[in-house]
């Protein structure tokens, strides 16, 4: 067992670390003494389930990694990992799809790590208009698709600064917890950014999304909900996106678009020659 109690415990002062905490603040946290963290980080202490669990959630780790942790110290998971399509989360999915189809007219998705898209309502279409088939072919990455040249990215008005946004985002996401894959796609994602100087008149902040349109330009601002009461991993991971009009312009564009789309929706439907 000695591996197996260093691993866990070079593990805990790894993610200790990267949090940036002392280990009398994550041992108060935890609820348990400086000195048997000290000696659980040290391999001279064997950690029980319920002080791994308490010290994973202390240091805000995900269920992923606090499934990670668990296997480490030789503990089998505590949170189950389900997919989609399965019976435990076809409730959730279903309540997705009525989210998503409530938010229209205006866009909105859920998104699975590194950018998957999950599901989407019929108003993202306005983020697909003239993106290459290729970015389009499942599964769909949403960083990807908004990002790159061949995307959504030439109709972004402010592509410099909302585009460091959302890369800034990622490398914060990644610098609290540590991953390859996720370095990688930051890489790929930052070549697609123009360099833009930070001015006087700079927020620091998101500003909205200027994005052109058949129909016009959209002022978009975002809202990003995730499920923090999960105790399933794969729904811990996603998130729902909903985009929303910054102005009445874009609010009555999304509007037309949208009664566009069910008025060719209709037409379809009953014109037996547009369905073949």
């Amino acid at each position: 067992m000695t591996s197996t109690r260093n691993g866990v415990g070079s593990e805990l002062a790894r993610w200790r670390r990267s949090r940036r905490i002392s280990q009398l603040e994550l041992a108060s946290l935890a609820g348990t003494t400086q000195r048997h963290l000290s000696f659980i980080e040290s391999g001279r202490s064997q950690p029980g389930r319920a002080i791994v669990i308490r010290l994973a959630e202390s240091l805000g780790l995900s269920l992923r990694e606090r499934n990670d942790l668990l296997a480490t110290a030789g503990f089998a998971p505590v949170f189950t990992e389900s997919g989609l399509d399965e019976a435990a989360l076809r409730p959730v999915r279903t309540a997705l799809e009525q989210i998503l189809h409530g938010h229209l007219p205006y866009p909105a998705l859920v998104i699975a790590p590194y950018g998957r898209l999950v599901a989407v309502n019929d108003a993202v279409e306005v983020f697909t208009e003239g993106a290459s088939p290729e970015l389009l072919a499942p599964p769909v990455n949403l960083l990807r698709l908004i990002l790159h040249p061949d995307g959504m990215a030439p109709r972004v008005r402010n592509l410099g600064e909302w585009g460091r946004h959302i890369i800034e985002n990622l490398r914060a996401r990644a610098r609290r917890s540590p991953d390859p894959r996720l370095d990688a796609l930051v890489d790929e994602l930052a070549r697609y950014v123009p360099q833009v100087p930070v001015g006087p008149d700079h927020l620091g902040f998101a500003v909205p999304l200027r994005l052109a349109s058949a129909d016009g330009e959209l002022r978009l601002i975002t809202t990003l909900t995730s499920f923090a009461t999960a105790t399933d991993v794969t729904l811990a991971e996603l998130h729902l996106e909903a985009f929303l009009p910054a102005d009445q312009p874009t609010a009555e564009l999304l509007r037309t678009r949208a009664e566009r789309r069910a008025s060719s929706s209709l037409t379809r439907h009953h014109d037996p020659d547009a369905r073949r």
